[in-house]
């Protein structure tokens, strides 16, 4: 059961690199429930799409029987890592790295099932929060302990480092010392818990192979580290963004519905690949969908955004979110789950200019392309087209519904009602 693991994520497309693949085979083989863990900081209200590939492996480890944890970066957040920016993050304080954690934690709930008390035994996740070991550090002992097995001239090559030396970009010595924390997070999970596995994207591969170094260094058990791909889209788009912005994964921060669309605009060249990365559908399943061509690979699409949906947000909000979309762009109507934004009822009165209510609808990015919208004949105000920017969209354009429906192309659609 446990070889299944990395069958499945391998043919699934989840891993870029492996450490030791012979030896990490025979220890999903032998050695059931694998303890493995994934680090994720705390640096925003929620995690987006960027980070599902991590979340679905999370997923996978439980249902082949081993033991995901999942780390939360209460202590690392404050140092920022430094893998793939080219600028330092902006440094939150405490309760904000507790905010946004407390507000990250609902999102995996949805993939996996958590147990309160570690039980090794089980195959229920565990969620641990690194400032429980980091923030209590003695800095003269932990270099004195730690510190000591790291090279300055290796870490001057780790890409995260080097990215930011070749572009002469300010790399700050809190940064700097990222890697060392976290490479200390696989030795406190390994002494405690038993964790043998570090998984993470491959920007990461240099602090996992630190963390299993020093693990090795400090006398503790052989380890193993898995990255997975860093994803783009066929066009070159880096996944995690939409022409809305960020698509989130906490449902306050992005409805059902917008993320139902996002996965239903999925380009044609990427629905098998995020068919079998982010859906459970069997893949003899999914390979008799890779064959269908032109308009029918739109069928293949609303099952990815069903699936999708129904494991972030639940069934009833795929069905619901599916039914929206069949009203809104089959028989015209407006929807009841379309993002809904409000306007003081004294100005929907007077009129706004059709551009505007574009921009404060979320459809457009500004009002240039907001106009150029209009201009390219996309804009339409109740599934009419707006003829002119000098348009004005007003009270009397309110359905007897109580809103107006403004869209941006054939798929995206938002409701103004007055507030």
């Amino acid at each position: 059961m446990t070889i299944n693991f990395l069958q499945e994520i391998e043919k699934r497309g989840f891993i870029s690199d492996q450490t030791d693949k012979e030896n990490l085979s025979k220890l999903f083989a032998e050695k059931a429930p694998v303890k493995s863990y994934i680090g994720f900081d705390c640096t925003a209200e929620s995690l987006h799409v960027g980070s599902l590939v991590q979340i679905m492996i999370l997923r996978w480890l439980q249902k082949s029987g081993n033991k995901p944890i999942v780390l939360m970066g209460g202590g690392t957040t404050k140092v920022g890592d430094p893998s793939g920016k080219d600028e330092s993050r902006k440094m939150l304080d405490d309760e904000g790295i507790k905010h946004n954690m407390k507000s990250i934690k609902k999102i995996f709930t949805q993939f996996v099932e958590f147990e309160d008390e570690f039980d090794a035994n089980s195959n229920k996740a565990f969620m641990v929060n690194n400032d429980d070991w980091l923030g209590d550090i003695n800095y003269i002992e932990f270099l004195r302990d730690y510190g000591k097995h790291f090279s300055v001239n290796r870490m001057l090559t780790m890409e995260s480092v080097k990215l930011r030396l070749e572009r002469e970009s300010h790399l700050s010595f809190l940064e700097f010392n990222y890697m060392i924390l976290q490479a200390y997070d696989f030795v406190e999970l390994n002494k405690n818990y038993d964790c043998r596995v570090q998984i993470g994207g491959s920007d990461q591969w240099g602090n996992i192979v630190n963390g299993i170094e020093l693990n090795r260094r400090v006398g503790g058990e052989e380890n193993f580290g898995i990255t997975t791909p860093l994803l783009t889209t066929a066009s070159g788009a880096k996944m995690g963004k939409s022409e809305k912005g960020a698509v989130w994964l906490n449902i306050d921060m992005l409805s059902a519905y917008d993320y139902w669309q996002f996965w239903r605009n999925t380009e044609d060249a990427d629905v098998i690949k995020f068919l079998k990365l982010f859906t459970e559908l069997d893949l003899p399943e999914i390979g008799k969908l890779a064959v269908l061509e032109g308009a029918d690979i739109n069928k293949a699409k609303i099952i990815l955004a069903n699936e999708a949906t129904k494991l972030c947000h639940g069934e009833k909000a795929a069905i619901e979110a599916e039914k929206t979309a069949q009203k809104v762009f089959e028989q015209g109507g407006t929807g009841d789950e379309l993002p809904v934004f409000e306007i003081e009822k004294s100005r929907l009165e007077e009129g706004i200019a059709a551009f505007t209510a574009l921009v404060e609808s979320g459809l457009a990015d500004s009002n240039g392309a907001a106009r150029r919208l209009i201009k390219g004949g996309g804009a339409k105000v109740n599934d009419i087209k707006i003829k002119s920017d000098s348009q004005l969209v007003s009270s009397s354009d309110l359905n007897p519904e109580g809103a107006i429906k403004l869209s941006a192309g054939k798929k995206r659609h938002a409701l103004l009602k007055a507030g």
